[in-house]
Parts: structure tokens; sequence; C-alpha cells
């Protein structure tokens, strides 16, 4: 990317529209409704022939103090500041407002390089207010319709110097190869996983409101990049950040806190929640964050469950344990809780954090670690059928209206997560028990604890891959036979039977 574009402006001007527009993907939350970006977004940026980073910011406010509004406004004001260039926003159907002269002035200040775009121009409805901000001082203002897509070329025409001024900034990204993406027919179980810039570790921090995870997305980060407060549910969008964390590059998502369906009316944080849905898809590693004084709600139970549905490996992270007091005992009531609670999930790594002093990173970045191996370990074919054996004789599968089911062949077909498929008789009568018992034994046996396991059953005569050729073989000795018959009959003879 050659330059960083922030886009800033008072609430609702259509920052987050742009934004989409840009990146050419509904990235950020969009609604009627003034203030829904909070956080500090970034994306990847295509307009013409220009690559450039773009970063959507909170609307500005003119609070100062310690309130949302007002920490808000300081997380934008430093977006401008690591910027190279800004594009300032105005509404032209509302025209020049006092909150935009403030404003203005302070970008005066801030950043050497401010474009000024009057969003909302299409029609004789914003004729008036793209005239009217001339009188900001900041130039010639870009008529633009972030809505409609009209304006960019004359948007293209202010980046380009811009572009050619930073193209030296231009860095190709890595090469590393990531061997996470094995092929069908790998048999080493041991592979070791790199991790790249072009191919990062992905992470999702999940949990309900007010859990602490922007607080700790941000101890991890080193930074206070993201919107945090003593306020529950201040994260709206799943932020998406790169960054190093002990020498692995890795994406993390921060995700709005998710509530029961019951209670979510709004339609804003029905938007965030399943904002927050596509994170857990994207994500290789879901770190579900509960609270220590009210850990394994029920909506607890929901979001770990969606996680292992989703196929994901999962880390459960036991925040705020810095102000408990009887740890020990603590501990030992969330373990067997766990278990209890969470038996699909049974071996899957918990720890606890404290993510206003960053104590139990280490424990919890080394679990994420883990959790991704497993996630992406295979098992040899002759491995597993060797287990297979001593499963059946340990408890045969069980014999429904007398018909018995053999149970032949295993292999494992894909990773991330581990899939198996067992040829088998009459895979519709293996009952979901049975399938518990193996998937248990797979977890118990093959080191591979907490991480979700595929395990489908297939009939033999679906998939016999000597099957074409028994026929071949009969049908081609059967013709030979009746050739032998044919000779013999011809000279007088009788033929063998």
């Amino acid at each position: 990317m050659s330059f960083t574009l922030a886009i800033v402006g008072r609430p609702n001007v259509g920052k987050s529209t742009l934004f989409n527009r840009l990146v050419g993907r509904k990235l950020a939350l969009v609604d009627d409704q003034p203030g829904v970006t909070r956080d500090l977004r970034e994306g990847d940026a295509r307009l013409g022939p220009l690559r450039f980073t773009v970063i959507d910011t909170a609307g500005l406010e003119e609070a100062t103090d310690e309130s949302l509004q007002g920490r808000m406004r300081m997380l934008t004001e430093r977006a401008v500041e690591m910027a190279d260039v800004c594009l300032f926003m105005m509404d032209a159907r509302a025209g020049v407002m006092p909150a935009d002269q403030v404003f203005a002035e302070i970008l005066r200040k801030k950043s050497a390089r401010v474009i000024l775009g009057a969003n909302k121009a299409e029609g004789k409805a914003g004729e008036t207010g793209y005239y009217d901000a001339f009188s900001l001082g900041l130039g010639e203002p870009v008529q633009l319709s972030a809505e409609h897509g009209e304006g960019m070329d004359d948007l293209l025409r202010m980046l380009e110097p811009f572009a050619k001024e930073f193209a030296e900034r231009q860095v190709e990204p890595e090469t590393d190869v990531d061997v996470s993406d094995m092929p069908e027919d790998f048999e080493d179980e041991d592979v070791e996983i790199t991790y790249s810039a072009a191919k990062p570790l992905q992470i999702a921090v999940v949990g309900r409101p007010n859990a602490g995870k922007s607080t700790l997305i941000n101890k991890i980060l080193g930074q206070d990049k993201l919107l945090t407060g003593p306020e529950a549910g201040i994260t709206r969008d799943a932020i998406s950040t790169n960054a190093n964390w002990d020498g692995i590059p890795f994406r993390i998502w921060d995700t709005a806190g998710m509530r029961k369906r019951a209670k979510v009316q709004e339609k804003l944080e029905k938007l965030s929640v399943s904002d927050g849905l596509r994170a857990v898809k994207f994500s290789e590693v879901v770190v579900v964050l509960l609270d220590v004084d009210i850990p394994f709600e029920q909506q607890d139970l929901r979001i770990a469950d969606l996680a292992e549905r989703e196929g994901r490996a999962v880390v459960v992270a036991v925040n705020k344990w810095d102000l408990e007091d009887e740890k020990q005992t603590k501990l030992k009531e969330l373990r067997e809780a766990f278990t209890r609670l969470l038996p699909q999930l049974r071996g899957a790594p918990m720890v606890t954090v404290s993510a206003r002093t960053g104590k139990g990173l280490d424990r919890l970045h080394a679990a994420i670690l883990s959790a991704h191996k497993v996630w992406n370990r295979r098992i040899s074919t002759a491995r597993l059928n060797r287990w297979l054996t001593l499963m059946l004789e340990a408890h045969p599968p069980p014999a429904p209206g007398g018909r018995r089911i053999r149970l032949r062949y295993m292999t494992q077909v894909k990773t991330r997560p581990p899939s198996f498929v067992i040829m088998c008789s009459h895979p519709d009568l293996v009952p979901e028990s049975y399938n518990r018992y193996l998937i248990n034994g797979l977890r118990a046996d093959l080191d591979m604890p907490g991480t979700p396991i595929r395990l489908y059953m297939r009939s033999q005569s679906d998939k016999n891959p000597y099957r074409d050729k028994k026929e071949k073989k009969v049908t081609k000795l059967n013709k030979h036979t009746e050739g032998r018959y044919r000779k013999e009959a011809g000279r007088g003879v009788k033929p063998k039977s």
C-alpha cells in the first residue's frame, strides 16, 4: 500500500458508506442512526489504479472529556496523526455546520494533507452546501455521492499526487508458505506450522458484552487502538487488526458483545451480532472470553457451541482474574463446570487472564498456538485403523434389529478441523452414542483435545475402489470361457464342465 487515507467528519455524513465503496465490500456497519462507527477500521482500498490503506473513523464530537464521545474523539484524532492523508467529509445537504468549522481548524493544525469532500451532493439539493464548503478554507471540495458512487474520478485525481509522493513506501509482501494447507495425501503427523505476514494466524475474540474483549486486544497489541470503557456494548463493528505477537504474525478480530437473541431488539445490535458471527467464520482460533464473576452463563455456552459447530479451534479465557481472591477454589470450580457444561470441547485449553494488567497473556498465547496445531493435525491411515481395531474390540457397535454393523476401514479426509470417514455396513443404523464414543476416543488416544472433530459413516458399497476392477475381471473371464466352449464345440469335443 502506497499511503494511508483517514476518512473523518461529523457523525452520519457518509464516512462508512464511502469506506465500503473504496474497499469494495460491506465491511463497516451502515445505518441512518448517527454514531454507528465507534472504533477505527482499516481496509485495503482500490480506486482506479491506486492501492492504499483507508481508515474509517468515528464521527467527530465536540466532547473533550472522558465520556464515551470524548474517548471516540481522541481515537479519531489519533487516526488523523497516523494517517498520511485526511479526507474531511461534510454533508452537502445540511451545509457547513458550526462543528465543521471547529474540526476544519483542528485538521489544519494536525494534518498537512487534507482533502475536503462534500458528500450527498447529487442533485440540486446538494449544490448550495457544496459551494458553502469553500468557506472552510481547505481548498476546492470534491463533489461526492458515496452511496451512488459519483465523484470517484475527482477523488482519484486528488489522490494521485499523494500516491506518487509515497510510492517509495511500497513494500513487497512476504511469500512464506503456510504448510497448514496440507495436501490430502500428506501422512506426516508432526508437521511444524509456519506463519507469515501473507498468511497470518486468524484469531477472533468473542463473548458477552463487557467481558473485556477490546481491553484484552489492546493489551495484546500494546496500544489503545480499540475504544474501551465501563459501558457495556461499546464495540459495534467486528474490527480486525494485523500485528505481531511474540514473533507470530496474526490477525485478530474484536467483536461486538453477543446477548441472548430475545434481548436483541434494535436493528443496529442485530447488525453488530451478525458482523461478529462472520468474524468467527473467517477465523481459525476462537477465544471465548468469560467474566470471572459470572462465568458459563447460558449465552457463554451458546457462543462456545457456535464456535465448535463452525469447526473452529476454541480457547476459553477467563478474564478479570486479578479481581478474584480465592483463586485455587475458583479455578477448580471453573474446570469442573467446563467439563460438565461443554463436553463437546472436552480437553480444550482454558486459561485465566487479566486484560487490565496483562497477566496471563503468555499462557493465552501458548494455548492459542497449541489449539491451532491440534486443529491442523493429520493422522496416518495405518495408525487410524490400528486404533479402530482396538476400539471395536473394547466396545463393538450394536446390532439394531439383529443387523450387524461392520466398521471395515477408516481414513482422515481433511484437516481444519480434523475430519474422518469410516467405511461400514449400514451407516444409517450407527447410533449417535457410538459416534460420540469414537470421537471421544480420538481425542483421548490420538492427542486431539478440545478441537472440533467431524466423523462420517459411509457405506462401503458407495465407494469401493476395487469394484470396477473386479467386474471387469469377471467379464473378461466369462468371455474367455465362452470362446473356449465354441472352439471345442467346433472340433466335436465335448466341453469340460
